[in-house]
């Protein structure tokens, strides 16, 4: 078990700055993960606590240790990677015992890690095969074992399952989970996929061009986004965005555009009259109305269909209006189509609200 400690870490490519004062704690047996589009410097932090890659600055520390200095080898990891890395002449038994022979234990020893190793990833009829007789979820799966099997500090994973199909990364991250629960290892996983990122993670780093945006939970990251950028990559569909101008009546704001009425009572945002600001509000929070119905309510925003997407019992309706666009989850039942104006009404309460200049959040 170990505590992870990233300390203003910085790593440069010749004069090219990759990460950015990176700080990063994370707790024992966490599973934390770090999630972010591509290039957004991700893989390289893992690396980096791995000692696959050296800093250019800070420090990191395993508990109060700090290992700047220790080799990989000395680090107390266990790797799985996208490629799964496994040799193709070997068996699964001897892909799993591999390290552990490297590290000279007892044959007897190395036997009862294996097949433990393997009952708990449901892999024992597979022991005596090549890695070419398996099929992806079955090597990743094999792959997690190689990992397991050696009892590390700490496991570092690298979008495992990019290379599975839909159904079968629903299922390994399943797996995923439960080996984590069973084990008393630190958890740090690297992916690009948010729904991965929402529905495994005891915590989620998201990153953008080298640098942390927020840290927070799942329900911290979906609810409170720190800036305009987390409230996008985080949610399926994302959140949708409008700008708007503020007028300000006695105690309370009205944002508008056009096409768009906000109405807010004036609590904790200061903003004065004339200020731009980007409101946002995921798909479940908008419903659809008439213009009559949406008079009463606090927000109420007009636009263009411009795609319905149909999924079973709901459609996700996206609308262009003269301030941004907006997308709505609306039950199948009520019937849009394409090019037709609409009204989309929701509460105040499930308005964020971003500075329009730098993104980030005002409440």
């Amino acid at each position: 078990m170990a505590k992870i400690s990233l300390r203003n870490i910085e790593k440069r490519y010749d004069a090219t700055l990759v990460l950015h004062d990176c700080s990063l704690d994370i707790a024992d047996h966490e599973f934390m993960v770090l999630v972010g589009p591509s290039g957004s410097g991700k893989t390289t932090l893992l690396r980096i606590i791995a000692g696959l890659e050296r800093v250019s600055g800070g420090e990191v520390f395993f508990d109060d240790a700090c290992v700047n200095d220790v080799d990989v080898g000395d680090r107390d990891i266990a790797m799985v990677f996208q490629n799964y890395g496994l040799y193709p002449h070997m068996s699964v038994y001897d892909n799993m015992a591999f390290g552990l022979r490297r590290r000279k234990l007892a044959t007897a020893d190395i036997d009862a890690r294996v097949r433990r190793t393997a009952q708990l990833l449901d892999i024992e009829p597979l022991l005596a095969r090549r890695p070419r007789q398996l099929s992806g979820g079955q090597r990743q799966r094999v792959a997690l074992g190689r990992a397991i099997v050696r009892d590390p500090a700490v496991f570092l994973l690298d979008e495992p399952l990019s290379n599975l199909d839909a159904h079968l990364r629903v299922q390994m991250r399943a797996e995923i989970l439960k080996v984590h629960r069973a084990v008393t290892a630190t958890a740090v996983y690297v992916t690009h996929d948010q729904v991965e990122a929402l529905t495994m993670g005891d915590r989620i780093v998201v990153m953008n061009g080298g640098r942390i945006h927020q840290v927070g939970t799942p329900g911290e990251l979906y609810d409170r986004p720190v800036d305009r950028f987390v409230a996008s990559f985080i949610g399926t569909p994302q959140m949708g965005f409008v700008e708007c101008h503020v007028e300000r009546i006695a105690d309370r704001l009205e944002l508008t555009t056009p096409a768009a009425r906000i109405d807010l009572v004036d609590r904790d945002v200061q903003l004065q009259s004339g200020n731009r600001v980007t409101i946002g509000i995921r798909p479940e929070c908008l419903a659809l109305l008439s213009d009559a119905d949406a008079q009463s309510a606090d927000v109420a925003v007009r636009g263009t269909v411009q795609v319905v997407e149909m999924l079973g019992a709901e459609h996700y309706v996206h609308v262009a209006t003269d301030g941004g666009a907006l997308t709505a989850r609306v039950p199948r039942h009520q019937s849009v189509k394409v090019d037709e104006t609409v009204t989309f009404a929701a509460s105040a309460r499930d308005v964020h609200l971003f500075d329009a200049d730098t993104g980030r959040a005002l409440r």
